[in-house]
């Protein structure tokens, strides 16, 4: 299994208008054959921020997920306009 965690700030102004490209990558993203899981978190103490975190079966799983056309639609065309600063970090379970 590989695990994604990705933290976004959103840049201000523009930090509900993600909601809904977050949402339709959620539910896209949950139904590839290669996905454990995918959850897109807010945070409560500073609504510009957002906590993505992602497990796949293995690497060929998240490449098939980056190279699939709603990643394409919701993250790259999407959301990423209005990225601010984004860190990610891959994890391996223990």
């Amino acid at each position: 299994m590989l695990i994604l965690v990705v933290r976004l700030t959103i840049q201000a102004g523009h930090e509900d208008e993600v909601l809904e490209p977050f949402r339709k990558l959620q539910e896209e993203t949950r139904r590839e054959t290669g996905c454990i899981m995918f959850v897109v978190q807010r945070s409560r103490e500073n609504p510009r921020r957002y906590l993505i975190y992602e497990q796949y079966k293995d690497q060929a799983a998240l490449d098939s997920h980056r190279a699939s056309p709603h990643f394409k639609e919701y993250a790259t065309n999407g959301f990423y306009r209005f990225v601010e600063e984004r860190q990610a970090e891959l994890f391996d379970p223990i």
